[in-house]
């Protein structure tokens, strides 16, 4: 929270360098999103695939691991549902829309399990392997659209009604907004995630790997299959989200510029929400919030709307030194305890 307030100071103090009212701008931020159902629901809408990259991006950090691959692994998701979608549109929507979302969900696992596995058996550094495969994700989309989906078009085709997650009385009550379906099963999925997380097996040996992978593999763990299986449901997570951002949002695809931006807000929302699903769930909101009410800086504030972008990073930032500040503090406080300790042996 206090990482929150330091990040919304901090762009106030920045704003006032710059001659803006910030108050004005955070106004024009908060009261353009909350007092329309349409922009509500669009921020509800972007919250909902950053609560998947955020889950898929903590839950490779609790096993020790940096996934900044989630971006590759949600437009692996988007792209694989889509043309599943295409392949079969004449399928009902009772198996038509779970396949759709079960094939995104899978492509993103496997393409997150390659940096799994070779980090599992031969030690590369997932960071620079995840990095890699976004790239080459981004380049194998934009081929798929051009030469398979169209005939060298930009725009894939409009999936049917039965791949569509949006639901028309969602739709009215945020007067037109592109709020789907997805937003339930966020909600489910972030229970799941906890539920795995905190009271299985295997949500168990996940955490204790990324706290020690010797003692994990002392204690009878493989510490092989935890990288390969956190890995791969990551990236699982991850592919829901572009999935869903998919089918939910435009229903369809189209040539990309750069990467999906779901993918590295995912990365701030899990650091925001520490990890904690139900954080993660509440920060995505925040972000939502953030993303689509600065577009109402400039026009009611006059202010730049890059100004949001600044808060973000800002209440990132402030997260970071937190986890500085707990460090020291934590390095400070062994150092008493060994020094109080040797001088009571003296003794």
């Amino acid at each position: 929270m206090l990482s929150i307030v330091f990040g919304f100071l901090f762009g106030a103090i920045l704003m006032l360098a710059f001659g803006y009212n910030p108050l004005l701008a955070y106004d024009a931020m908060i009261s353009g999103v909350f007092t329309s159902p349409y922009f509500m629901g669009e921020a509800l809408r972007q919250a909902t695939a950053l609560t998947f990259t955020g889950l898929g991006f903590a839950l490779a950090f609790k096993a020790g691991f940096f996934n900044i691959g989630v971006s590759g692994q949600a437009l692996a998701g988007w792209i694989s549902a889509i043309w599943v979608a295409l392949i079969l549109p004449d399928l009902s929507k009772f198996l038509l829309l779970p396949l759709c979302i079960i094939v995104g969900m899978l492509v993103g696992a496997i393409w997150a399990a390659i940096a799994g596995v070779l980090r599992a058996y031969f030690g590369t550094s997932e960071v620079i392997v995840t990095i890699m495969l976004n790239y080459t994700m981004l380049q194998l989309t934009n081929f798929i659209i051009r030469d398979v989906l169209t005939d060298g078009g930009n725009t894939s085709e409009m999936v049917g009604e039965n791949a569509s997650l949006s639901l028309s009385w969602l739709t009215a009550l945020t007067q037109n907004s592109r709020l789907n379906a997805g937003i339930f099963i966020a909600i489910i999925v972030v229970i799941l995630y906890w539920i795995f997380m905190t009271r299985t097996t295997a949500g168990f040996e996940i955490r204790a790997v990324g706290l020690n992978s010797h003692a994990s593999s002392y204690a009878g763990m493989s510490a092989k299959k935890n990288i390969i299986l956190s890995m791969f449901l990551s990236g699982a997570l991850a592919g829901l989200g572009g999935a869903i951002h998919g089918l939910g949002t435009f229903g369809n695809i189209f040539t990309q510029g750069g990467l999906p931006e779901i993918g590295f807000d995912g990365i701030a929302v899990a650091l925001l929400g520490l990890g904690n699903p139900i954080g993660i769930f509440f920060s995505s909101i925040l972000f939502g919030v953030l993303d689509i009410g600065a577009g109402f800086m400039p026009n009611r504030a006059g202010v730049p709307d890059e100004m949001a972008n600044i808060v973000t990073a800002a209440i990132i930032f402030f997260i970071g030194a937190n986890y500085m500040i707990r460090y020291f503090i934590d390095k400070r406080a062994a150092k008493k305890q060994t020094s109080s300790s040797t001088q009571g042996g003296k003794v």
